[in-house]
Order: C-alpha cells, then sequence, then structure tokens
C-alpha cells in the first residue's frame, strides 16, 4: 500500500476542495508528487473529476420539469359537465422535481436540473430544494415566462379523472441549456430525465450516455409526451412507462400478451436496454433483455381502498425508488423495483405529493 496515496485520500475525503498546495504541504511532498498521486487515484476510479468526487457521493442528477400542483378532489361523485363542489389543496410538484425530493429525503445525494419562472413559485420550488439538500445550481430561471403548473381532477376516492399541465418552460431546456449545464452532470453516478425534456434534448443526453457508460433512467410523463423520445434509444439503460405510454411509444395496440411483447421487442430494437412497465394497482412488469429475455413480475403491496388517500407523486415515488436502488447497485432491477414499490405505498396513503416519512431507514431494509 502507498500511505501517502492513502493519506492523501483521506485528507480529500475530509476536504473535496482541498487544493494540492494544501495536500503537498500537509504530506511533505512536492506539488508535482501530489499531482501524480492524484492521477493514480483517477486512474483507478477512487477519485472522479474536479472537486475530487468520491465515487459513492456521486449524486443522482434529475433533469426536468418542477411546477405547482393543484389538486381539486370532488366532494361528490363527478359529473362532467356540470359544476362539483370540491376541495383544493396546493403543493410542489414536477415529476424531476419530485423524484428529486424523494431521492432526498432517503438521505442521496441528489442534483436536479430544472426551469422555473422569476416568480414567488419558481423561488419557493428553488428554495425548498435547496433546505432539502439538493443542489440546483445549474438550473433555469426566467424573467419572461411563468413557473409551470399542473392541475390534478380527482374523484372522491383519490383517483385522477383529468390532469391540466401547463409546462411551455420546459421546452428551455434545450441542447443550448445542457451545454451549460454539462459540469453540473459530468458527476452524476446515475441521471434520471423525464419526458417533459424537448426531444433533441433527450436525444443529447442519448448521445453523452452512449459516450460517457453513465446510467441513463427516462421516466415517461404522459402518453402525448412519448413523441419525445427519438426513434434511436442507444444509450438509455431503463425506461419507466405504463400501458398508455408504452402504447404511444409503439404504435402497438396492447390488447393481449403477444402485443406487449412485440412492443417490448420493438424497444429492443431501437436499441433499449431494460424496460419497466406499470399497470397502476395490477403487478409491475420489467425485463432487462427485451429481444431475448421474458418478463418478471412483482407484485404491489396490497392497500385497503380506505388507506388509499391520494395517487398523485405515486409514480414518482416509484421512480425514485428505483433511481435509489439503482443507485446501490446498477445490476439489480428486481431490488430496486421493490424499493419503488415500498416508497408508492408510502405516497398513496399520504395527502402530499412527496410522502414526509421517506427516511434513509428505507434504503436498510
Amino acid at each position: 500500500m502507498d500511505s501517502k496515496k492513502e493519506r492523501l485520500l483521506g485528507l480529500v475525503r475530509a476536504n473535496p476542495f482541498i487544493g494540492q498546495q494544501e495536500l503537498a504541504d500537509a504530506l511533505g511532498l512536492s506539488r508535482s508528487a501530489v499531482a501524480g498521486h492524484i492521477a493514480a487515484l483517477t486512474r483507478e476510479r477512487r477519485l472522479l473529476g474536479r472537486a475530487y468526487v468520491l465515487p459513492k457521493e456521486q449524486p443522482i442528477v434529475c433533469i426536468g420539469g418542477s411546477n405547482i400542483d393543484r389538486k381539486l378532489r370532488g366532494i361528490k361523485p363527478l359529473y362532467l359537465g356540470n359544476s362539483n363542489p370540491a376541495s383544493q389543496s396546493e403543493s410542489l410538484g414536477g415529476v424531476a422535481r419530485n423524484v428529486a425530493e424523494n431521492l432526498a429525503r432517503l438521505g442521496l445525494p441528489v442534483h436536479l436540473l430544472t426551469a422555473v419562472g422569476q416568480d414567488a413559485a419558481g423561488q419557493a420550488l428553488l428554495a425548498h430544494a435547496r433546505q432539502l439538500g439538493v443542489d440546483t445550481r445549474g438550473s433555469l430561471s426566467a424573467a419572461d415566462v411563468p413557473t409551470g403548473s399542473y392541475t390534478a381532477v380527482l374523484n372522491p376516492d383519490g383517483e385522477l379523472l383529468l390532469g391540466l399541465a401547463q409546462m411551455d418552460l420546459c421546452e428551455r431546456m434545450d441542447p443550448d441549456f445542457l451545454r451549460q449545464c454539462a459540469a453540473q452532470r459530468a458527476q452524476a453516478g446515475l441521471l434520471m430525465l423525464d419526458l417533459n425534456l424537448p426531444r433533441d434534448s433527450v436525444a443529447a443526453l442519448l448521445a453523452e450516455s452512449r459516450e460517457s457508460g453513465t446510467t441513463l433512467l427516462a421516466v415517461a410523463v404522459s402518453g402525448p409526451k412519448m413523441e419525445r423520445l427519438p426513434e434511436d434509444l442507444q444509450g438509455l439503460d431503463l425506461l419507466l412507462l405504463n400501458r398508455d405510454e408504452l402504447a404511444a411509444a409503439t404504435g402497438i395496440s396492447l390488447n393481449s400478451e403477444a402485443a406487449l411483447n412485440r412492443a417490448r421487442k420493438q424497444l429492443g430494437q431501437r436499441g433499449l436496454q431494460r424496460l419497466l412497465l406499470t399497470d397502476g394497482g395490477e403487478p409491475l412488469r420489467f425485463c432487462e433483455d427485451l429481444l431475448g429475455g421474458d418478463w418478471q413480475v412483482l407484485k404491489p403491496p396490497k392497500l385497503k381502498l380506505r388507506e388509499v388517500r391520494d395517487v398523485t407523486g405515486a409514480g414518482d415515488a416509484f421512480a425514485a425508488g428505483v433511481c435509489a436502488g439503482l443507485h446501490q447497485d446498477p445490476a439489480d432491477l428486481r431490488s430496486a423495483c421493490r424499493l419503488g414499490l415500498r416508497l408508492a405505498a408510502l405516497t398513496l396513503q399520504s395527502e402530499h405529493s412527496v410522502s414526509p416519512e421517506l427516511s434513509p431507514a428505507l434504503l436498510e431494509r
């Protein structure tokens, strides 16, 4: 063992921003000798990039939408085309933002790259993220466009009847935006994007992943936004979506098991590595070999109807659990799915889009 090199690593662990001259003084070495040790540690992947990032401290970088969630819940069964009495609540939302908050509450290092307006809502979104320990450096703050909003109309049981999204600001997260925040992505241990991003940006991130080898996950947002998924999916490790989104992505009507298999193989032929398919309260499916493998199935925890408070945010919690699991072990998709299901169940039992009951203890089970 090279004791000087190990001591240098210990000093970096204590202070990742320590300078080379400080290291030289502390170790009694020349600056060139310190540079040599740093180069060796970088080759060994024990240090990563600038600021001497340690592998276990690589953040999960979430790129995509942040908005204000407004929920209108019918007090009685809803009748379309009529005025219906409802209760109203408002919270912070957005797929990428919700995933980032879930991950932060699990105690994981998280970086959020998003776009908000320079209004009260936008500043509240960024301030709340920072309070949770989420790094938001590199995010866009626009003076001429309001922060996005999502309005969910729920029936009395908490099921979504209609969702209305005003997410125009996401169009600003274009390839130019990605170039400006490249430094924030360079240190990612895992990268997650949502399909609020423009198609060109999604394609650019896939190309970047092919070159860097960073694990990249994409989370679908809605059926209409599946058109933002490029034809060439090489570089995308995992796609998370539901049946409607899979049908929209492939143009296949999923009315049989054979149709599900055709859709899965089509995505594999386009270069996708792994696929995760949710179906509400039904068992989820995942596949790790889209061309030659079979679906694997996991059942979600059983919840009584009275235990379900609100479905909003449950899908984002599931995605966060998958990200957290793969951040710990990129090869173990089954365990990542189990963690996602636990997080989703907690969120279903909460009135919040992100359950306040999440904690690092969930990663120890």
